[in-house]
């Protein structure tokens, strides 16, 4: 493993997802846990990347004039970290993310961010598709509860951890931050 060859991913952490319409959310420390790998990545000098999920629609509230667009304060980017915009799920599909990790020769890909079953779980299967040695941090992203085509509910942890076992060991290793933390020391 090529420690200086990594990069921690940061999905979607942004403003939008404190609106109510998205209901009761799981892992409310998603955030800090974020923050702590983010306090890491940066001490030692690896690549941080930050994902901004945007839209054309001037009603959503990831439309670039709302409110929502913004990232949340606990992990704005600083100078020199590159922020990559994106209209769908995966933050590998319309962007650049996949030519700059190869131009930069990182091979490993540590993915947090929200949410879980969404732009996380899409952006971890391209990832592992694509060849990266990948990591999501489980307790390091979040999910909202769902519907499904039935109309049965289905809480968010319940949507959370069913998302990291589709995920576990096809696409990615699933670990927390703090086992992060002791791997990439």
């Amino acid at each position: 493993m090529n420690t200086d060859k990594r990069a921690l991913l940061i999905i979607d952490v942004q403003m939008a997802f404190h609106h109510e319409k998205w209901g009761k959310r799981n892992n409310e420390d998603a955030e800090d846990n974020i923050r702590k790998l983010l306090i890491h990545w940066r001490e030692k000098g690896w690549t941080v990347i930050h994902v901004q999920h945007t839209s054309d629609n001037p009603d959503s509230l990831f439309y670039p004039q709302q409110e929502g667009f913004a990232f949340k304060k606990i992990i704005e980017p600083i100078k020199d970290e590159p922020i990559i915009s994106k209209k769908v799920n995966s933050s590998f599909i319309g962007t650049n993310l996949e030519e700059f990790l190869k131009q930069n020769g990182i091979e490993t890909v540590v993915i947090t961010g929200l949410t879980t079953p969404h732009c996380v779980a899409t952006t971890t299967r391209m990832s592992g598709n694509l060849g990266f040695d990948t990591y999501l941090v489980s307790d390091a992203t979040a999910a909202f509860g769902l519907k499904d085509h039935n109309g049965t509910y289905f809480d968010a942890e319940t949507i959370h951890n069913t998302s990291l076992a589709t995920l576990h060991e096809e696409f990615a290793t699933i670990l927390t931050t703090e086992q992060i933390l002791s791997l990439f020391e």
